[in-house]
C-alpha cells in the first residue's frame, strides 16, 4: 500500500488506515475500539503532528452544520470545515471572524490545534477566538469544553492530544469591509528602527522579504475601513499594484485584490480558495515582540546562506493570549515564517535546525505545524504551562490512544 503524504510530500503517514466516518456515532465507535487513533485535517502540516501508529480519521464527510448564534455572537461548525468556506458563509449572513490565516483552505480544527495565526498587532491567533470545542474522548464519549471551564486554555491548542475534535465554536462580530495595499522596497533600517510603527500601519501587516538584500522586498497592508487609513508611503517603500512574486498572470489571478475595498473574507487571506501552491517546505519561529528586532538582525547576518534556499519569508505580528501551547502565550509575538524551496531538502532542514537553535535563547517557539526539531525538554522551557498540558492530557488519555511520535518527541519526552 502506498502511504498517504502530507501536502508538501515531506511526511509519509505511518497509520495503517484512514477512516472517513459520516456521523458522530460512527466516529465514537471508531475511537472506542481503536488502540491508537488520530485525526487528519487538510494535510497542510509539515510534520507528523497528525499521524498515528494506529489509524487516522478524516472528518471531511461529517456534516458541516454551520450554526450562527446571533445573540451569543458565535458560530459553530464541523471541525473539517475550511476557514474559506466558513468565511463565505458568515459574510453572506452579515457576520465576520476577527482574523484569517494566509490560506483559506486550512481546516478549522487543524489551524486551531496547532496555533495557526494571521497578522495584526491587536489581533490574537485564530485559536484565541475559540469559545468551545466538542470532542470524542478516549472511551468514545462525546464531551464539550467551553471557555472558562477547567483546562480549557490547555485544550484549545491541543495538538490532538485530548481527543478527536468534531465541532468548533468561534467568536464572531458584524461584517466589515477592508482594503489591501501593496508596497515595495521598504528600507531595512526603517523597519528595524521603528518596527512598532511599521507593523501598526494597518489592521493587518505582513512583510515579505529575503534576508541578504538592502530592502524588505514588499508588504501587504490590510486596513479596516472606518478604523484605519492606508499610508501613502510606507517605511521608504513605494506603492505597488501587487507584489513582485505575483507578477505572472496566473499567480495574480489567485491573489486577493489590491487597492480596492471589499469584504473581510476576501481581504484578510492572501490567496483565493482556488489557489493551489507548488510544493515547498515551511518553518516558522514565533518570538516575543520585545525580541523581534534582535531576531531579525541575527537572521540578516545569515542572509547569504539563507537566501539561496529561500522562496520568501513573511513577518507577521499577533497579540498575546493565555492558551497554554499557543505561540503567543503570555506575550505579544512576531512570527518569522520561512517558505523554502524543496530542491535541496537536506540543506533546508539544516538551516531550519540552525535557525531554531539561534532563536531559542530569544524565546523563539517553532510553529507546531511546521518543521520542528526541538526536543520536549527544550520546548518545555519556552512554554510555562507545558507540565500542566502534559498532566491534563494524561487525565483525558491515560493509555496514550491519541499519542504519536511527534507528541512523544516534542511534547511528552
Amino acid at each position: 500500500m502506498t502511504r498517504p503524504e502530507n501536502w508538501a510530500q515531506n511526511h509519509h503517514f505511518i497509520a495503517g488506515a484512514i477512516y472517513r466516518p459520516v456521523s458522530t456515532d460512527a466516529l465514537r465507535h471508531l475511537v472506542a475500539r481503536a488502540p491508537h487513533i488520530h485525526a487528519i485535517g487538510s494535510r497542510h502540516s509539515f510534520n507528523g503532528v497528525a499521524d498515528s501508529p494506529g489509524v487516522l480519521v478524516d472528518l471531511a464527510d461529517m456534516p458541516a452544520d454551520i450554526v450562527v448564534d446571533a445573540a451569543g455572537r458565535t458560530v459553530t461548525a464541523g471541525a473539517a470545515v475550511s476557514y474559506g468556506a466558513l468565511a463565505a458563509h458568515l459574510e453572506a449572513l452579515g457576520w465576520a471572524l476577527h482574523n484569517m490565516a494566509s490560506l483559506p483552505q486550512i481546516s478549522l480544527v487543524g489551524a486551531v490545534a496547532t496555533g495557526t495565526h494571521g497578522s495584526g498587532d491587536r489581533l490574537g491567533t485564530l485559536s484565541s477566538a475559540v469559545a468551545a470545542l466538542e470532542m470524542v474522548t478516549a472511551g468514545g464519549d462525546l464531551v464539550t469544553v467551553r471557555r472558562g471551564d477547567r483546562g480549557f486554555d490547555g485544550m484549545v491548542v491541543g495538538l490532538g492530544a485530548f481527543g478527536i475534535v468534531t465541532r468548533v465554536t468561534l467568536d464572531i462580530e458584524p461584517s466589515y469591509r477592508m482594503r489591501q495595499d501593496a508596497y515595495e522596497g521598504l528600507s531595512w533600517q526603517a523597519v528595524l528602527e521603528d518596527f512598532d510603527a511599521v507593523m501598526g500601519a494597518g489592521t493587518s501587516v505582513s512583510l515579505f522579504t529575503m534576508w541578504g538584500g538592502p530592502v524588505v522586498d514588499r508588504a501587504r497592508v490590510k486596513t479596516r475601513l472606518g478604523a484605519d487609513v492606508a499610508p501613502a508611503a510606507f517605511a521608504g517603500g513605494t506603492a505597488g499594484a501587487y507584489p513582485p512574486d505575483l507578477a505572472s498572470a496566473d499567480h495574480l489571478r489567485f491573489s486577493t485584490p489590491f487597492g480596492v475595498a471589499g469584504p473581510w473574507s476576501e481581504r484578510l487571506v492572501h490567496m483565493r480558495m482556488e489557489f493551489h501552491q507548488t510544493r515547498h517546505l515551511q518553518s516558522e519561529y514565533l518570538v516575543p515582540r520585545s525580541a523581534a528586532t534582535a531576531a531579525m538582525v541575527l537572521l540578516r547576518n545569515l542572509g547569504g546562506r539563507i537566501d539561496p534556499q529561500l522562496r520568501i519569508t513573511e513577518i507577521r505580528s499577533m497579540a498575546a493570549d493565555r492558551l497554554w501551547l499557543s505561540p503567543a502565550f503570555g506575550a505579544d509575538t512576531v512570527g518569522l515564517h520561512f517558505s523554502w524551496e524543496a530542491f535541496d531538502v537536506p540543506a533546508v532542514l539544516g538551516l531550519c535546525a540552525e535557525i531554531e537553535d539561534l532563536l531559542r535563547p530569544l524565546g523563539g517557539r517553532p510553529h507546531w505545524g511546521k518543521v520542528v526539531f526541538g526536543e520536549a525538554a527544550e520546548l518545555a522551557a519556552l512554554y510555562p504551562r507545558m507540565a500542566d498540558f502534559r498532566a491534563l492530557a494524561m487525565q483525558f488519555d491515560p493509555a496514550g490512544k491519541f499519542r504519536n511520535a511527534f507528541l512523544d518527541r516534542h511534547v511528552f519526552g
